[in-house]
């Protein structure tokens, strides 16, 4: 847990949450606030099983992945090819486009760029390639206070990073559905409907108590929500995820079925409090320690079937 991402607060969160579930089951745990020698800690360690509580780069990206496949070490949630694909933005809607999941048009833009004419028709979306939480993400429209073009001294995602994506906004609703693997294969846990009380659903609404109503199940017309399972369930098999995910929609209700589209899928959400995974599952009847350990019972028979048999002692640490 932890790291140097953007979203470190957030992993913190999420790992301490995971750790207290372990031990209250019995489990012995060893907490990692990773830094660059996280081998080490976790040669030492000699752990049964990882759990992946790491938010952003490098925890999300196949880096850690890499290193954890290296040392033999099972792992929870997705592996290397599937977190290098997922991460990135525009490698995910090349991934899942041919296969039906409609995704928003858009393209890749440099910051240059930017000042010197709008990359799309406002309003349009401004996000970072490969950030999650919604890191960077801004909404550019006719009386944004940024200029026509964008001024190079407008507070924005532009000044940190040098490539973002744009995408045409869509108007509607934010939805979200998680999908948990499990003996007969991924399901869908629902569809929850995200409702900030002010802007859009960005970092600090996402993580800040009472900024956004979590409406689960969200009151949808059956087809949407039917639809959005489909897609969630989809796109976690064709990218390959393990364990769980979380894929996020908007959803212009005046277009109807034309009308919803997928925004990224999640391989490592998080498991704050305030986070939708834990939340669905209860919903489903499911504990958080009890996901918990589905996610490291999951992470056991991946890595057992991938090196052809089950790793380490009996006793999870």
């Amino acid at each position: 847990m932890g790291g140097w991402a953007n979203e470190r607060p957030v992993s913190l969160t999420s790992g301490a949450g995971v750790a207290d579930a372990l031990e209250s089951k019995g489990h012995r745990v060893t907490r990692i606030d990773m830094g660059r020698d996280v081998a080490l800690r976790l040669h030492e360690a000699k752990p049964d099983v990882v759990f992946n509580a790491l938010h952003g780069v490098p925890g999300e990206d196949g880096t850690v992945q890499g290193m954890l496949d290296l040392m033999g070490l099972a792992y929870t949630h997705s592996g290397l090819a599937t977190s290098v694909i997922a991460i990135d933005k525009q490698l995910t809607k090349q991934a899942l486009v041919p296969h039906g999941i409609p995704m928003p048009g858009g393209r890749i833009v440099t910051r240059e760029e930017l000042y010197e004419r709008d990359p799309l028709p406002r309003p349009y979306v401004l996000k970072p390639v490969n950030e999650g939480s919604s890191v960077g993400v801004a909404i550019v429209t006719e009386d944004s206070n940024v200029g026509n073009p964008i001024s190079a001294d407008a507070r924005g995602p532009w000044q940190e990073f040098t490539e973002l994506l744009a995408e045409p906004f869509i108007k509607g609703r934010e939805l979200t559905a998680a999908v948990l693997d499990g003996p007969e294969g991924p399901r869908a846990l629902g569809v929850t409907e995200l409702v900030v009380a002010s802007g859009f659903y960005d970092f600090e609404n996402k993580y800040t108590a009472g900024r956004t109503e979590h409406i689960f199940p969200a009151k949808l017309p059956p087809e949407i929500t039917a639809l959005c399972e489909a897609y969630a369930v989809k796109a976690h098999q064709v990218l390959g995820c393990h364990g769980t995910s979380r894929t996020d929609f908007r959803w212009d209700d005046e277009a109807g079925e034309e009308g919803l589209f997928v925004l990224e899928t999640n391989t490592q959400p998080g498991m704050t409090p305030l986070s939708l995974v834990p939340e669905q599952a209860a919903g489903c009847g499911i504990a958080y320690a009890d996901l918990v350990e589905m996610l490291c019972a999951e992470a056991l028979r991946v890595h057992g079937a991938k090196h052809g048999g089950a790793h380490g002692a009996a006793d999870p640490a």
